[in-house]
């Protein structure tokens, strides 16, 4: 009997399928009472190893040889950073018609979170695009992120979500911002040890987010939101999220044109300028927005399944461009352990 398998143009991501088991392990027994606060302990522990090994992980070397790139790396950040933010902005015209508040916020600091990197990566490469400039976008991207993620939510976000005051501040520094900069300091002393078990620490650190999604969803489940969302509400926000990709594809290829670049270049600009990182913007979520995190990070994780499917058919289409493409930038990405697009090649969720 042949075997069924899924079609090769449609990715389905085993990261998200894991997600979806965590949000209704926390529905069917979310953690309460003392077990709520372990949960809490242990997520707020997480969220701190996991930005220590993000500093760790990020090669100063690499991202100084990208720095000559300079056009490419900053049209990427205006596309993450700018472009995506204003259009979530222009997305408040649909409250409360089309999206209620709470969905919104969550759409929102959807387009506020850095671009992903592995997927960048690999995408660029299945499409014979510079790989090389994807790398560094997107190291760039999630170092910026960890500085212009929070005090964008500040300024756009206002007390909406989670309440950003001055304990705020400080909970972003310690969980955040204090690893991140500790790995990176240390990197010449474990950063051999990481490359060596890198695949162990990937399950580590995708266990940790999950680990913070069961924690935050289960504080949403003690506190009924859920009861606020309806499948009408979510469907809409599917239709919303699947336009705002299709503007920042558009967007980034044709921008990117219009500003010269050739294609190989375009193709990196597309795939690492029109990406959210699940990665880094779950555990932010669960700084930033305390005991609303799981509406905030549910837009996030529908549209991080999107973009994979989406770009994985897009990447395979632009590997069958007829333009010419330099020898050195067809060199494929090291594959890195995790999920899978389309062409087989290994990506991590974020």
């Amino acid at each position: 009997m042949k075997r069924l398998s899924w079609p090769s143009w449609m990715p389905i991501d085993p990261y998200i399928l894991a997600l979806i088991g965590t949000v209704g392990l926390a529905a069917l027994l979310p953690a309460r009472g003392a077990a709520a606060d372990v949960a809490s302990g242990a997520s707020t522990a997480a969220v701190a190893f996991l930005f220590f090994l993000y500093g760790a992980r990020l090669s100063t070397r690499e991202a100084m040889d990208g720095v000559r790139h300079w056009r490419l790396h900053v049209t990427v950040l205006v596309c993450t950073f700018v472009l995506f933010p204003l259009l979530g902005l222009a997305a408040r015209g649909l409250v409360p018609v089309l999206l209620p508040q709470n969905l919104y916020e969550g759409l929102l600091f959807l387009t506020l979170v850095p671009s992903t990197i592995q997927s960048s990566i690999a995408f660029t490469s299945i499409a014979r695009g510079n790989v090389p400039a994807a790398i560094c976008a997107g190291s760039f991207s999630s170092l910026a992120g960890i500085v212009l993620t929070p005090l964008l939510a500040a300024a756009l976000l206002g007390n909406s979500g989670g309440g950003f005051n001055a304990d705020s501040v400080v909970k972003i520094v310690l969980q955040l911002l204090v690893p991140f900069v500790a790995g990176q300091l240390l990197r010449r002393w474990v950063g051999g040890f990481i490359a060596r078990h890198k695949k162990i620490l990937g399950y580590v650190d995708r266990g940790s987010i999950l680990l913070v999604v069961y924690a935050a969803f289960s504080e949403g489940m003690v506190q009924g939101i859920w009861h606020q969302v309806s499948a009408v509400r979510l469907a809409g926000l599917l239709v919303v999220e699947a336009v705002l990709l299709a503007v920042m594809l558009l967007a980034t290829w044709y921008g990117a044109k219009a500003l010269g670049f050739g294609r190989a270049d375009r193709v990196a600009i597309q795939f690492a300028g029109s990406k959210k990182s699940l990665a880094s913007g779950l555990p932010m979520a669960s700084v930033l927005f305390g005991a609303h995190a799981s509406l905030a990070v549910l837009p996030l994780m529908l549209f991080h399944q999107m973009q994979l499917m989406v770009c994985a058919v897009i990447a395979k289409r632009r590997a069958n461009d007829p333009e010419t493409v330099p020898e050195p930038l067809l060199t494929p990405a090291a594959p890195v352990e995790g999920t899978r697009t389309a062409a087989g090649t290994a990506t991590r969720s974020g």
